[in-house]
């Protein structure tokens, strides 16, 4: 092996006193041919345990030949990290703008559209692939440097899209409230339920909503559908972006940690970024749902909660999901309340808090799921 391991920083954000936020970039490669991977982790501030994962990456990587080139960025949006209330870290938002700090990455259909016009039945993929890589590459540079600025979500966004937009794959390492482990998958890489260890997958469709694996998927997902459109033949640029969720905020465990990286190992063992079959994906039962049928299950009444439905088990209609006492009914009949099960349903993740008020998104669905053969 001829192992190159390097570490840089660069600055994703300045505080109020002028100081660059860096973060650390590692980049292992052996220097043989093949895919790029990009994987990040704690774009939410309390979401940490993706940081433990990239942990154990590094370790079994120094160890493995590595075809292509694998770029880790932990921790990869400090200011999240650092916003504290107490024991908790609030760092789901831009404090300053409101804004989710993963809703802010670049896509733009009509840049797809007008390239596509470019592209004649003659050309190569390769060179399809690249000079669209170059394209969009500048058209973040171009967007990162408008003249009015941007948010600070979208800057800190753009910053790391950067890093990844000539990555043929792409993981977004999160964390649900309380939650059990599964993984956002694009429709068109289906197969990719089986080269992951992951029990519960939900399949999304070309749309985007300002995420990282949307941004990474649509625009070559889009390409690729209308040249199909065009020159009446299937076209794949095997470009597959994941958002990963390593199970509940705000906790950090390293034996699970080495289990997830075993779980990412599989997958790039699979896409033949390694040469190492004991990182084999596990025989498990998996199930699936279309994103329109991963379901909220909102309360209609405040008060506090006692989640009683098991994540990852199947609850039949009918069934008591929550119990939630009512402090003003205390001495009669209403004191407490139960919220039961719409449909069949697996819950995946619910609040993390016991105090809710009406209206709260208690509880995140898997709805009209079917197993994986």
């Amino acid at each position: 092996m001829n192992k190159n391991l390097t570490k840089q920083h660069i600055s994703v954000a300045q505080n109020a006193s002028g100081r660059n936020l860096n973060v650390p970039v590692y980049t292992i490669t052996d220097n043989i041919p093949g895919p790029k991977v990009y994987i990040q982790s704690s774009i939410h501030g309390s979401e940490v345990q993706g940081n433990v994962v990239i942990h154990h990456l590094i370790q079994a990587l120094k160890e493995e030949t590595i075809y292509g080139e694998i770029v880790l960025v932990p921790n990869c949006n400090p200011v999240g990290t650092n916003i504290k209330a107490g024991e908790y870290t609030l760092g789901r938002f831009d404090p300053v703008n409101g804004t989710n700090w993963n809703r802010g990455y670049f896509y733009d259909p009509q840049l797809v559209d007008e390239f596509t016009e470019t592209i004649t039945p003659e050309e190569s993929l390769d060179s399809i692939k690249q000079r669209f890589r170059l394209l969009w590459q500048q058209a973040i540079h171009d967007k990162l440097n408008q003249p009015w600025g941007l948010g600070l979500a979208q800057q800190l966004n753009l910053r790391l899209q950067q890093l990844a937009s000539d990555a043929d794959i792409v993981l977004d390492l999160h964390t649900g409230p309380v939650a059990t482990r599964h993984i956002y998958i694009p429709e068109y890489a289906k197969q990719a339920a089986h080269q992951f260890s992951f029990p519960y997958c939900i399949f999304i469709p070309n749309s985007f909503a300002g995420a990282l694996d949307e941004a990474s998927f649509c625009p070559w997902w889009t390409l690729a559908l209308t040249l199909e459109q065009r020159f009446d033949r299937k076209v794949k640029f095997e470009v597959e972006a994941f958002t990963l969720e390593l199970g509940s905020q705000e906790t950090l465990n390293f034996n699970q940690g080495k289990k997830d990286a075993q779980n990412i190992l599989g997958y790039l063992a699979a896409k033949g970024v390694l040469n190492a079959t004991q990182f084999m994906p596990q025989s498990i039962t998996r199930y699936g749902v279309e994103l329109e049928n991963y379901k909220v299950l909102y309360t209609d009444f405040g008060g506090m909660v006692d989640y009683q439905a098991k994540l990852g088990k199947v609850v039949k209609k009918g069934q008591t999901m929550a119990k939630i006492l009512n402090i003003d009914d205390m001495d009669n009949e209403k004191a407490m309340q139960t919220l039961r099960a719409p449909c069949d349903l697996i819950p995946i993740l619910h609040f993390p808090s016991a105090s809710v008020l009406s209206g709260t998104q208690l509880f995140k669905c898997f709805t009209q799921f079917y197993e994986l053969g």
